[in-house]
């Protein structure tokens, strides 16, 4: 070993913070997990039930979640699985099983809650909702292992686990007088200063763009699109940086499926978006310190696509960020590549080269919020307005390299970055992006 390899072997790295980013996926999975999915069909086709589910719940599980519990005695697997805020518990024998989550416990009954619970019965494919004997409200799904192939598992156990997720925080926001919160200990509490950071990130994301539209008026009534950049950039800018929970998370979600709509035009859809975010604004810190939190998931949300959606999705955008960078809107045009980036990480399970980019243009737009949550590199110089090349090119030479065995052919063209100003940056990098396979 010669001196500048004892030099670069000696030299500590700081290990990043543990901070969670992005929704997760149960896409990335190890090649062991086809293998047990194999498993789990052939001794379904034997009929050997038991040995079936054992592997299908191997499958789902895990490492780096630790999401999955199994505990098989005799002739019954008792299993524990988690989904966000909720624990998913059952058995399963030869003949059946059966699966439950604890939604919230009722201290009164209120008619409203009861109708909205059979409403929402309706809705479900394989589970439904009850209250239990310690008047707990619950989700349940049970059926004959005859009938429980791997795949009506998979989608049965998704909606309950989901459901259970999502109903809740908003169960628990809209009947807070009757209802009481269940066992909540699994979840991974984060310190209060890292809530500080988040809360006050989302406070000046949010003025921060509202800012912005008031400084250029000729947006609402010439440029009405370019709002709606604005705001979808900074709804999947906090959906993927702060990863909320509850209420937060539910507007977040809406003003996606709002804006989405065939119904209703630009300027409609621009005025709701704007008292969402407005609402966000007037909640306590208390209130939203309750919904900042790490939890363990057992199925993703987000659907799998492949590179060519991306490709096609920034070919499409990219006109319009070039036409607002050429005509005196830069920060639209940051938005846009934004909204590029954030609407593919809030809606599709994407391959990793592609979720590694990503992340990384958030560490470089964003460096305030990862300087103080305690990451060292620094991409972007935002009081300086300057970029630091040589940090970018390594992190994008150490994303090429952690993926080369899955994606050998990926190339990505960093001599051709554009290094003079962020807003012009974005664009090189979005084409790097398109171009990497």
């Amino acid at each position: 070993m010669n001196w500048l390899t004892r030099l670069l072997s000696n030299k500590k790295v700081t290990p990043s913070p543990s901070v969670r980013l992005g929704r997760y996926s149960d896409v990335y999975k190890e090649t062991e997990h086809a293998t047990l999915w194999t498993q789990a069909l052939d001794q379904f086709v034997a009929q050997n039930y038991l040995d079936s589910c054992t592997a299908f719940f191997q499958y789902l599980a895990d490492k780096q979640e630790q999401n999955i519990y199994l505990n098989r005695q005799n002739d019954v697997l008792y299993f524990e699985l988690y989904q966000g805020s909720k624990r998913i518990f059952g058995t399963a024998n030869e003949k059946k099983l059966t699966a439950t989550a604890k939604i919230a416990q009722l201290t009164a009954y209120h008619e409203n809650l009861l109708r909205r619970l059979l409403e929402k019965n309706f809705d479900l494919k394989y589970s439904r909702y009850g209250i239990d004997k310690e008047k707990n409200i619950c989700i349940t799904f049970d059926t004959y292992n005859l009938d429980a192939s791997p795949y009506k598992l998979y989608a049965a156990l998704k909606e309950l686990a989901t459901q259970a997720d999502k109903q809740d925080d908003l169960l628990l926001e809209e009947f807070k007088s009757i209802l009481k919160e269940t066992e909540n200990e699994h979840l991974i509490f984060i310190t209060d200063e890292e809530k500080l950071i988040k809360y006050q990130f989302i406070q000046q994301k949010v003025k921060t763009t509202f800012s912005y539209i008031e400084q250029h008026p000729e947006l609402a009534t010439q440029y009405p699109g370019a709002i709606a950049y604005l705001f979808l950039d900074l709804t999947y800018t906090l959906d993927y940086l702060i990863l909320p929970q509850g209420y937060m998370m539910e507007t977040l979600e809406r003003i996606h499926r709002k804006y989405f709509e065939k119904a209703g035009n630009q300027q409609t859809k621009n005025n709701y978006i704007k008292s969402e975010f407005e609402q966000l604004l007037k909640r306590s810190k208390v209130d939203s310190y309750k919904e900042l939190y790490y939890t363990k998931n057992t199925f993703g949300i987000t659907s799998p696509e492949n590179h060519n959606r991306v490709i096609a999705f920034i070919e499409k955008e990219l006109p319009s960020i070039l036409w607002y960078q050429q005509n005196g809107y830069p920060k639209v045009a940051l938005a846009i590549t934004g909204y590029i980036i954030g609407y593919c990480l809030f809606n599709y399970a994407l391959p990793k080269p592609d979720r590694d980019l990503f992340e990384l243009y958030y560490k470089i737009v964003e460096p305030l919020f990862f300087k103080d949550l305690g990451f060292q590199e620094e991409y972007y110089n935002e009081k300086l307005q300057k970029l630091n090349p040589k940090t970018i090119r390594t992190a994008l030479e150490n994303i090429k390299t952690n993926n080369y065995e899955a994606y050998p052919t990926l190339n990505l063209s960093i001599q051709k970055l554009n290094f003079d100003a962020l807003h012009t940056f974005v664009i090189s990098y979005l084409e790097m992006i398109k171009g990497s396979r």
